[in-house]
């Protein structure tokens, strides 16, 4: 879900919580202690570049997708339709 968050562009880190309860219609509110270390674990993993600045005084790390993030992000894509097809076959009754 970050990492389809930060796709159209860099976000703070509080930008990407915001982000992510806006287009959840509410139903990802989670708090900083997730979100901080997921971004920092996907920036380690190379997903992710990030970089400091200071807006109004204040240090903020910003984060943005790399080339490796795209191609996990699509992989992760493929991954989850796969898997809602199968939970909706069996839900269904389907065979």
């Amino acid at each position: 879900m970050l990492l389809a968050v930060l796709e159209p562009g860099p976000l703070h880190g509080y930008a990407v919580i915001e982000a992510l309860r806006q287009r959840s219609g509410g139903r990802f509110d989670l708090p900083t202690g997730t979100v901080y270390p997921a971004l920092r674990a996907l920036e380690r993993a190379g997903y992710l570049s990030g970089s400091w600045s200071t807006v109004g005084g204040r240090k903020r790390r910003t984060y943005a997708l790399t080339g490796s993030g795209r191609h996990a992000l699509s992989a992760e894509r493929t991954d989850w339709r796969d898997f809602s097809r199968a939970l909706n076959a069996t839900l269904a009754g389907e065979a």
